[in-house]
């Protein structure tokens, strides 16, 4: 089985809670990526700095974007594995900034994220959010 999905599937169940990243305790989406990190390659890459609701959206910044670019390996959006990274652009004309793991492929496809209201879940893949993915990424794992 897949140690990043693995991972993420631990966190099911933790609510959601911003700027947190506290398995079992609280998390939001940019927590959940940075815990299933901790769990999987360890020590974190760079300190996250506190971030409001709506940060990068005035300056339409494409700051999650960016980061990923810096600590992760992008791939092709069709290239879907379990474990990847998606980048979701959740408005158009809006900044990506919803991030969640890649669970199932194929017919029974799902991404595991920590939403509002739901907390840390693991949501059918379907065309919907697939449409909003704007960029993919994987784990820097080594082989």
């Amino acid at each position: 089985m897949n140690t990043v999905v693995n991972a993420a599937r631990g966190w099911i169940g933790t609510p959601y809670i911003h700027q947190t990243s506290v398995k079992g305790a609280g998390c939001d989406c940019l927590g959940l990526l940075r815990g299933v990190w901790r769990e999987v390659i360890g020590p974190e890459p760079e300190a996250v700095p506190a971030y409001t609701r709506d940060w990068s959206e005035p300056e339409g910044d494409e700051r999650l974007w960016r980061a990923g670019l810096t600590h992760l390996v992008p791939k092709a959006l069709g290239d879907a594995t379990p474990g990847d990274v998606l980048l979701f652009r959740m408005r158009e004309g809006a900044v990506a900034k919803h991030i969640g793991l890649q669970g199932e492929i194929g017919a029974q496809a799902s991404f595991i994220h920590a939403y509002t209201g739901h907390g840390v879940i693991e949501s059918a893949f379907s065309a919907p959010w697939a449409r909003r993915v704007v960029a993919r990424f994987a784990f820097p794992l080594g082989d």
